[in-house]
């Protein structure tokens, strides 16, 4: 017969501690790849909906090196989706910003 004692709020029980935790990590993990799966998607349909098939390809590359980046930095180890999605955002928006301005700018050049 197992014993199964509470302390603290935790049960303590003979199953093996580093399973559990095993098993939370992987529930963590799993939890946070559909969150960013959830995010990504929406803003690639978003954009693809609203700009283009293009825009959208650019713009699922420009999430993925964001979200490099932001893996790179020290200390990083709580993941932002959100904050992938706005910087990602920013090159979008500088990109279609720079488009109008260079067509003009070499149009008065030429």
């Amino acid at each position: 017969m197992k014993a199964s004692l509470l302390v603290h709020g935790i049960a303590e029980t003979d199953e093996n501690p580093m399973n559990t935790k095993e098993s939370l990590s992987n529930s963590i993990c799993k939890e946070q790849m559909q969150i960013a799966e959830r995010e990504f998607s929406a803003f690639i349909s978003a954009v693809k909906e609203l700009l283009g098939p293009d825009q959208a390809q650019l713009l699922a590359v420009d999430w993925l090196d964001e979200l490099e980046l932001m893996d790179s930095q020290p200390g990083t180890t709580n993941r932002h989706w959100r904050a992938v999605t706005i910087a990602a955002s920013a090159r979008l928006a500088n990109r279609l910003n720079a488009g109008p301005h260079d067509r003009s700018f070499a149009e008065d050049v030429v």
